[in-house]
C-alpha cells in the first residue's frame, strides 16, 4: 500500500505491531485490541498527519478490532466515505442488515474501483454464511478491501 509519508510515518508503528496480512482475521469480531494495540491507536492518533482525519481515525480502530471506537469515528463522518467504513464496521460485528443499509447509503464509492470483484452486498451474503468456517480468502478480501479505502482516505483532500 503507497500512502503518502507523513501517513505512512504516522502508522508505522502499527504496522510493524500488527502487520497487514495478521490483521482483521476475524470475518466477525468476537475480542478487541489488546492494550498495547489501543495505546498505539491512541499514539498514531495524535500525530498531525491523522488527529484531523476522522476517515482514517475509523479505518485505524477497524484495523485493530476495537468496533465501538470505530463505530462512534465514522457516526460522524457524513458522506459515503463515513457510510462505507460504518457498513464495514457493521458487518464486522454480525449486524449484516444493518451493513447493507451503510452500504446502500455509500452507493458505489471510487475505492471500490481498486478491489478486484468486490461487490459489498454480495461480500455481505457470504461473511453471513460463512464468517464460523473462518474462510481464509474472505478474510483476505477483507484486508484488501480496508487497504483500499485507507489508501483512498489518506490521498483523499
Amino acid at each position: 500500500m503507497t500512502l503518502p509519508d507523513s501517513i505512512a510515518t504516522a502508522v508505522a508503528s502499527l504496522f510493524e505491531a500488527l502487520p497487514l496480512d495478521s490483521a482483521m482475521n476475524s470475518l466477525v469480531v468476537q475480542t478487541g485490541a489488546s492494550k498495547s494495540q489501543i495505546e498505539i491507536v491512541e499514539d498514531i492518533l495524535r500525530t498531525p498527519a491523522i488527529a484531523q482525519r476522522p476517515a482514517l481515525q475509523a479505518g485505524l480502530w477497524l484495523y485493530v478490532d476495537e468496533l465501538d471506537r470505530s463505530h462512534t469515528v465514522s457516526q460522524g463522518i457524513s458522506d459515503a466515505t463515513g457510510s462505507f467504513w460504518h457498513g464495514i464496521m457493521h458487518r464486522r460485528e454480525g449486524d449484516f442488515g444493518n451493513s447493507h443499509y451503510w452500504f446502500n447509503r455509500t452507493g458505489h464509492h471510487p475505492a471500490m474501483d481498486a478491489v478486484e470483484g468486490y461487490a459489498p452486498h454480495v461480500f455481505i451474503d457470504e461473511v453471513a454464511a460463512q464468517y464460523q468456517s473462518g474462510d481464509d480468502a474472505l478474510a483476505a478480501l477483507q484486508r484488501r478491501e480496508w487497504t483500499a479505502l485507507f489508501s483512498w482516505c489518506a490521498h483523499a483532500s
